[in-house]
């Protein structure tokens, strides 16, 4: 079995005395992992950092087997955002993320493409957090637990969208919220359109993703809890306020 692909790299661990097991998201073959021969080596290790993008041969005798990986790099992403500690974060937060939330060995082109644009884009424009955002509710979308923002649950209105319900995940106008908005989520308008927005919307718009993040898809998908690097960067998101 041989398979040629680009891929970001999501993560990278010892394997053995010199070796290491990555695991690469590609657009044809998903999140697959492979153990990269001298990969823990003092030559490569470096090469081999989260979110570095890669072109990967991979090989094995049968299609089960974990099988081993030949790389080469392509660009390094993290060592430019050293001095981000903001970017760095949120690097890590999708790296993290996709590991997390990936079915090994399943393709999500659309998916990946979208990854690979936002990784391209933080640290090199300041809409990038933005981006990170619609980013989360795409990855939503993509593991089955879309969220509908086009109008109100309650009235059907289109207009006055202040909230989002934790039980439907659906949008609700101000009005109709009434004496149940303590207990709805807010619904910042950079979740509903793309253009620039303060530190203060982007921070509502992480707590509300991740409230779904947190008890729509982690619970799907095991007792897992989610990646530590995306609270970091929701905190450090909301010291920018």
């Amino acid at each position: 079995m041989e398979w040629r692909d680009q891929g970001i790299l999501l993560s990278s661990r010892r394997h053995g005395e010199s070796g290491a097991i990555i695991e690469v998201f590609t657009p044809g073959h998903g999140r697959h992992l492979g153990v990269v021969r001298g990969g823990g080596s003092r030559k490569t290790a470096p090469v081999l950092q989260a979110g570095a993008q890669l072109d990967v041969t991979w090989k094995a005798r049968l299609e089960a087997h974990l099988g081993a990986y030949t790389v080469e790099p392509l660009r390094s992403r993290a060592a430019g955002l050293m001095g981000d500690r903001l970017g760095l974060s949120a690097l890590n937060a999708v790296t993290a993320l996709l590991s997390f939330a990936l079915p090994e060995r399943e393709a999500h082109e659309p998916l990946y493409h979208r990854s690979v644009a936002l990784l391209d884009l933080i640290g090199e424009s300041e809409l990038w957090p933005l981006a990170y955002l619609h980013w989360e509710l795409a990855l939503l979308d993509e593991m089955g637990f879309g969220l509908d923002f086009s109008s109100c649950a309650v009235t059907g209105a289109t207009d006055g969208l202040a909230y989002v319900s934790p039980k439907t995940g659906r949008a609700v106008t101000e009005a109709a919220a009434g004496a149940w908005k303590d207990r709805l989520l807010p619904l910042p308008r950079c979740l509903l359109v793309l253009q620039p927005a303060p530190p203060q919307e982007i921070a509502q718009g992480l707590r509300t993703t991740g409230y779904f993040l947190e008890h729509w898809l982690a619970p799907a998908l095991g007792d897992k809890p989610l990646p530590p690097a995306r609270q970091r960067l929701a905190d450090l998101q909301a010291r920018l306020v």
